[in-house]
């Protein structure tokens, strides 16, 4: 990677130093396509003598100032920072550079839309990219106010976080002077420019201000935003946060802004998010895709308080600013929108993507070591967010809901426009609480791994229950056991139904935990240990109980109980436990009836996943194909219009293998053999048109041909995917080749790339490509940004492939690369996926 990294220490040293007062950025973007023009005006304080550095990547640096003197911008700048020696102790520094745009969504980035040829802008500045922008110290901790001053076409629209203002013209340009934002931290601030079409709205705030709203996007796609929903989705929210918080919003307006080929679902920039556009909707979504939009919105909104008003001082609480802001928006969703099961939904994908972080040898305790910003980058992952936020959950069960929003009131009363860490907001979670957190916040938060739980029972001979215990298990290399506090659930068949009975909620403590308010019950059908989802931790079935839901998951009445059993069938298979091929037999023979939409589209990617990877290679392509059939017949079965016929059309157009799929797949198509209820819309038509390019049944003239049919951004990254998945040997070399030799192609069609590269039946074309791959990584690591570089080295590993093979030819670049400590964590982990499919391989075979 580029020599732009900062080191902890780098930033403690400069804190000790440096008091940051205000910003003055100047930025002119009428200077042409390659990059634009920027003047800092930074006043600060500092130890007088002092030396330090302020960050700027910069193309070109026109005029360095420090307290009237000039600078040598040949002797103090690099191109990543500028030296600052002899500080005084009020300092007022002003640099004038031209910062070049990006096409890796990193920076402010640049898009030219293929519709109309419009210019869209915007920035994306976590975690160290505002000085790609403007001169900067790039810290959370350093928080200031900032002024922006932005020039730029007349007939655009510019945001950023404080109001907008009237411009003033000149000619075909304007300039916007907008007011001081509030002490921020650099990473939440923004600038958005382009001429965005934007819908507005307001709402009275609990201190009876009245904060405008706005939602913008693309000209060419604001035909498809539902901004009336939106807007309402944004007033549940806040009314929810402020009520809970009892705090009111700390901002002068809220924007919202859909942007093309963002990297993320969205960034809390104060009062000006920016969102992915895959949540603009311009053809039919899941049902899961709406939920996890809404999720989305209000997991920004809370932020406003836990990371912008109350900031973390260095980068190792990262995980608390975006653990509060999962387990926040998921109870807001769940209490506040008409998604009443979004419990269900994260305990289906969230808690999925946790646990399967957290088994890999890459994982690291919540509280992470963050020694650089490379750890950072690395670290925004399943522990940061899902583990994180299930963790937030298990110590809102701990403390109480009550006790715990009051500490959290009384931690954003007392430290807003600060930075903090993790033991100011504990402090005043014990105050409210009473209970001593110091142990809790040790297990929980400084330890790694995953632990697992499963039911001891014995009982007389008609089924009473004699002895009950809660057996809990840690992984060898993280032998950590914890506290939890969850429920147990008893379920009996009634009417042909599994439904919850009785239910005791305990503390489990240690290896073995005695449940001796359940001595005297009579054994029920299923006992599901962690019902309602409260704990962090891999479950088990005893014997009886996964006879009973292997047989009948679908008739469990409650969602959230079945998702859970989903999961630990699911983390069985991955522990090769049970055998992938049973899996199989259960997701198709039970997935038809289920009613969650998450739940749906989790299962059925890991069953995706399963026949591709976990079952033994001699029954693949049977596997392959009897899931493809199984799907067909869920979608013919499944209630026409439907979410789930939806979903199973989807997931089958994923998996067609054979002949008979190919005339499937065509006769949707082509409309010859239609589902009723079920429209082929644009986005549909590319998914199918991918399966056909997977059978071979497709070439890149049908893919030419429906670009020119949708020659739209969605068109062209739809068309990519679909060229990287023709499976040929020459078709992945190809697509290797477009991302290995050249670096031109923006962050949306790389990741899209490597999605259709990844996408085969049969692996075999990959094997080629094992050694160029590892050859290439050097050098890609070496020169291309942090984000690219990520979705090449994950993107373009032949996972697929889960062969010693490629498992000894990991282990030889790992041995042979000691001193890339980001990159190994990729490989390491790329590596582990597939000794896991082997290893579930193996178990197929018993």
């Amino acid at each position: 990677m580029p020599g732009d990294n900062l080191t902890r220490i780098e930033a403690q040293e400069r804190k000790a130093l440096v008091s940051v007062t205000s910003y003055e950025i100047a930025l002119d973007l009428t200077t042409g396509p390659e990059s634009f023009g920027t003047t800092t005006r930074v006043n600060f304080s500092a130890q007088e003598g002092a030396s330090t550095f302020i960050d700027a990547i910069t193309s070109a640096v026109h005029s360095i100032t420090l307290n009237g003197a000039s600078l040598d911008p040949a002797a103090v700048s690099d191109g990543v920072r500028i030296q600052l020696d002899g500080l005084a102790v009020e300092n007022v520094l002003e640099i004038v550079a031209d910062g070049a745009y990006t096409n890796t969504g990193e920076g402010l980035h640049r898009f030219v839309d293929p519709v109309d040829q419009e210019v869209y802008l915007y920035s994306q500045f976590e975690v160290p990219d505002s000085r790609r922008v403007f001169a900067v110290f790039e810290q959370p901790d350093l928080k200031a106010t900032f002024q922006f001053t932005v020039t730029a076409p007349a007939r655009w629209a510019v945001v950023s976080n404080s109001p907008t203002p009237e411009p003033t013209v000149t000619g075909a340009s304007a300039t916007w002077d907008f007011p001081p934002t509030g002490i921020l931290s650099s990473y939440v601030t923004a600038i958005v420019a382009g001429p965005y079409v934007s819908v507005h709205d307001e709402l009275t705030s609990s201190d009876g201000r009245v904060i405008p709203l706005g939602i913008f996007a693309r000209k060419s796609l604001s035909q498809y935003l539902d901004s009336d929903y939106i807007f309402e989705k944004t007033r549940q929210g806040f009314e929810f946060y402020e009520k809970h918080f009892n705090y009111p919003y700390p901002f002068e307006k809220y924007d919202q802004l859909f942007v093309p080929e963002f990297n993320a679902g969205a960034m809390e920039n104060a009062g000006a998010i920016t969102f992915t556009e895959t949540y603009i909707f311009r053809s039919k979504v899941t049902d899961a895709i709406k939920e996890r939009r809404v999720v989305t919105i209000l997991h920004e909104l809370a932020h406003m308080w836990f990371g912008d008003l109350v900031t973390m001082k260095w980068w190792n609480d990262l995980w608390l600013n975006e653990s509060f802001a999962e387990w926040a928006s998921t109870l807001a969703t769940a209490e506040a929108t008409e998604w009443t099961e979004a419990w269900t939904t994260f305990q289906a994908m969230e808690k999925s993507w946790a646990y399967k972080q957290d088994q890999l040898p890459s994982t690291h305790p919540v509280v992470a070591t963050i020694n650089d910003l490379e750890d950072v980058q690395v670290n925004f992952d399943g522990i940061t967010y899902a583990k994180g936020g299930s963790v937030i959950k298990q110590l809102v069960a701990w403390v109480g809901l009550p006790e715990f929003m009051l500490g959290v009131s009384n931690y954003f009363a007392k430290h807003a426009f600060g930075n903090t860490e993790l033991s100011d907001l504990m402090v005043e979670l014990e105050k409210t609480s009473g209970r001593d957190l110091g142990d809790w916040t040790r297990l929980w938060l400084e330890t790694a791994g995953v632990n697992t739980l499963r039911p001891a029972i014995e009982t007389t001979a008609d089924g009473t229950i004699t002895s009950f215990a809660v057996l809990q298990e840690a992984a060898v290399d993280y032998p950590t056991i914890r506290p939890h506090r969850l429920a147990i659930g008893f379920y009996n068949l009634h009417d042909g139904k599994l439904v919850r009975d009785h239910k005791v909620e305990i503390d489990v403590d240690g290896e073995r935990t005695e449940v001796t308010a359940l001595i005297g019950q009579g054994r029920p059908d299923l006992v599901l240990v962690n019902d309602e989802d409260l704990a962090y931790a891999k479950i088990r079935l005893d014997e009886q109980s996964l006879a009973m839901a292997m047989e009948h998951l679908a008739d469990i009445s409650d969602p959230l109980a079945r998702s859970i059993v989903w999961g630990a069938a699911w983390d069985a298979t991955r522990d090769a436990e049970s055998s992938a091929s049973d899996y199989v037999h259960l997701v198709l023979g039970n997935i038809g009836s289920e009613t969650e939409s998450t739940t749906i589209r989790t299962t059925l990617s890991q069953l995706i996943t399963v026949a591709r990877f976990y079952v033994a290679p001699a029954r693949r392509v049977d596997t392959i194909a009897a899931v493809g059939d199984g799907l067909w017949k869920l979608a013919i079965d499944a209630p026409a219009a439907s979410d789930s016929q939806f979903q199973f059309v989807k997931f089958f157009a994923n998996i067609a293998s054979t002949d008979e799929h190919v005339a499937r797949l065509t006769g949707l198509l082509d409309g010859s053999a239609p589902l009723e209820g079920l429209e082929i819309d644009t986005d549909l038509r590319w998914e199918i048109l991918e399966g056909l390019v997977l059978t071979g049944a497709a070439d890149g003239a049908a893919i030419d041909a429906a670009l020119a049919n949708d020659n739209t951004s969605n068109g062209q990254q739809a068309a990519a995917r679909a060229r990287a998945t023709i499976p040929t040997a020459q078709g992945k070399r190809a697509a290797f080749d477009s991302l290995v030799a050249s670096d031109t192609l923006p962050n949306a069609i790389v990741r899209m790339v490597t999605m259709g590269y990844q996408h085969v039946n049969d692996p075999a074309s990959l094997e080629p490509l094992i050694q160029p791959y590892f050859a290439a990584l050097g050098d890609i690591w070496e020169n291309r940004s942090y984000k690219i570089a990520e979705y090449i080295v994950m993107g373009l590993y032949p996972a697929p492939l889960a062969s010693t093979e490629l498992v000894d030819a990991t282990k030889a670049w790992l041995n042979a690369n000691p001193d890339v400590p980001a990159l190994r964590r990729m490989v390491i982990e790329n590596l582990a996926g597939v000794e896991r499919a082997l290893q579930a391989q193996h178990r197929d075979l018993d």
